[in-house]
């Protein structure tokens, strides 16, 4: 007779990425765009819970290494303004070959200068 434990169901904290096909898919679908030099990026509307962000690297941009780099360094992009993210969006970035070229200072200003045109981000106060 064998013997199962019940484990309590673990909260896994809801991720701050898009990771399912279907949802980058919609995002594709239904974004509108907003282009830079170093990136393009698509927000779509879901509704009232948290933005959420997929980074998208294509074979074109180069071996894995390099793919893997460009994901790297936007991921550290997306969760540094994540929390001042306006609810509610759905956002893709395409990175481009010079992103990773560029400095970090360089690319955290282009990025947070997009969010703001796009009215992504919430407006600071002071």
């Amino acid at each position: 007779m064998a013997v199962f434990s019940v484990m309590p169901k673990l909260h896994k904290k809801p991720s701050i990425f898009l990771r399912t096909s279907r949802d980058i898919e919609a995002v594709k679908r239904h974004g509108r765009r907003m282009s830079t030099a170093l990136f393009n990026l698509l927000a779509y509307r879901v509704g009232d819970e948290p933005s959420r962000v997929g980074i998208v690297v294509g074979r074109r941009f180069g071996d894995a290494v390099r793919r893997n780099r460009a994901k790297r360094v936007f991921r550290d992009l997306v969760r540094q303004v994540h929390r001042e993210l306006v609810p509610g969006h759905a956002l893709l970035v395409f990175p481009k070959r010079e992103a990773i070229a560029q400095p970090h200072a360089i690319l955290k200003q282009v990025w947070e200068a997009s969010l703001q045109r796009g009215h992504l981000l919430c407006p600071r106060s002071g």
